[in-house]
């Protein structure tokens, strides 16, 4: 028996027939003719979240480095725009149709389509990877259920709001064999400027590593759960889709307030780029600290080399965005992404020589993740360094919040004899979602 909506054997033999009659006319792009790339070499993609950063990575913007953004690149093809707010997704995806009717040279391009749940982006088999733009309160679950429907990932950050959460995404981005981008770019752009740094560290320039000075605050602990008592809101805005925006967040009232599920606090938008470098330039992209405490009012992590990172608050003028400090016996080296220099100035004046130590090398973010989707290899910011790098500021954030000293187990990554410490350590979800 024929399901409903199964075409009919004598529907799809019919339409064969049609088509055989038909003059076969293979276009130009399918060839590789032109500005296209043949559609096997094509990266296709799909868009969740195009507010301002999800947006930007979609069709240029401050922060992606390439104009026009992903739309703007050969390599790649837009499938699917997904976002809760039907302005946002309907406007994307008209761009995406529009910039391909121009680009191919065809009438009324549709092949891109917009979605409001994202788990319709996610079950579609034609689509390779995602970009994920939304909220922060999205990434470890949305990150986690991408991988295990087979998309590679580029999320932005925070890649978690609790250290559990992003170990079950990495976990499930080794499980289910895809690749993995974290969008802290200071490791591949900016000139190299990081990544110089980074290098005369290991290369030993500066002496011993002994201090680590990331000028950015962890935060002071968690953030709300849910809405304030009493809250009452405001209403939903026509075309915005409320309860999927809230997502595994607990349920509150339109405009009431926190809408995050009780994650670790503080900066979680500038710290990522920070702590990843200075993790980078300690050799701590599989590991962590293994002591949180403060230090005459200053946060710090001891490293089981002895390495102390410090969470400077950003001191003023004169300080570029970005900036890490590295500290050794013999010098240091400091690098932000407007700036480079040492002391002494000898130390930074050559370039890292052929017997020097090098680290991966990677001069486009959004072009390390397409590479990496074609070759299988690990990204340079890949699901592992991803969840060491954010879990430094989320301990941060439980430390500020408990004001005394922790120990930390980071092969376990828990708290050493703390059970009190180690409940923050994840989260409950709303139903029906979880990691």
């Amino acid at each position: 028996m024929r399901r409903i909506g199964q075409p009919s054997r004598r529907s799809v033999l019919k339409g064969l027939a049609t088509a055989l009659a038909a003059p076969w006319v293979v276009p130009a792009s399918a060839l590789g003719q032109g500005a296209a790339k043949p559609p096997s070499d094509r990266v296709t993609m799909g868009f969740i979240g195009v507010g301002g950063q999800g947006g930007g990575h979609l069709a240029g913007g401050a922060w992606t480095y390439l104009p026009g953004g992903y739309l703007g690149r050969d390599d790649v093809q837009i499938l699917a725009v997904c976002d809760v707010v039907r302005s946002k997704r309907e406007g994307h995806t008209n761009r995406v149709n529009d910039h391909y009717t121009k680009k191919f040279g065809k009438d009324a391009y549709k092949a891109c389509q917009a979605y409001v749940d994202f788990r319709d982006v996610l079950a579609r088999p034609d689509i390779d990877a995602v970009l994920i733009g939304t909220p922060e309160h999205w990434h470890e679950v949305m990150s986690t259920m991408a991988a295990k429907a087979g998309k590679d990932v580029y999320c932005e950050k925070p890649i978690a709001l609790t250290v559990r959460g992003g170990r079950a995404m990495a976990d499930a981005v080794r499980r289910y064999g895809r690749v993995y981008q974290a969008g802290t770019q200071q490791r591949s752009e900016y000139g190299g400027k990081f990544r110089f740094a980074v290098e005369i560290v290991k290369s030993g320039r500066i002496g011993k590593l002994e201090k680590v000075y990331a000028y950015q605050s962890c935060g002071t602990g968690f953030v709300p759960d849910g809405a304030p008592p009493g809250a009452k809101g405001t209403p939903v805005p026509e075309g915005f889709d409320w309860d999927l925006f809230l997502g595994p967040a607990r349920w509150a009232p339109h405009g009431a307030g926190a809408t995050y599920f009780g994650g670790a606090g503080g900066d979680t938008n500038w710290s990522p780029h920070h702590y990843d470098i200075a993790q980078w330039g300690i050799g701590a992209d599989d590991t962590g600290p293994v002591e949180i405490f403060h230090e005459k009012g200053t946060l710090a992590f001891r490293y089981a080399s002895g390495v102390v990172l410090y969470a400077c608050p950003h001191p003023g003028e004169g300080w570029g965005p970005g900036r890490v400090c590295f500290v050794g016996t013999e010098g240091r080296v400091t690098a932000d992404r407007d700036t480079f220099f040492s002391v002494p100035a000898s130390i930074g004046a050559q370039p890292v020589g052929p017997d020097e130590a090098r680290v991966y090398f990677a001069n486009s973010h959004s072009g390390n993740f397409l590479d990496c989707v074609r070759t299988r290899k690990k990204t340079i910011c890949h699901e592992e360094i991803a969840q060491r790098s954010m879990s430094v500021i989320l301990l941060g954030g439980i430390a500020n919040l408990l004001r005394r000293p922790l120990k930390w187990d980071p092969q376990k990554e828990e708290f050493i004899g703390d059970p009190d410490a180690n409940r923050y350590l994840g989260a409950a979800f709303r139903e029906p979602w979880r990691v």
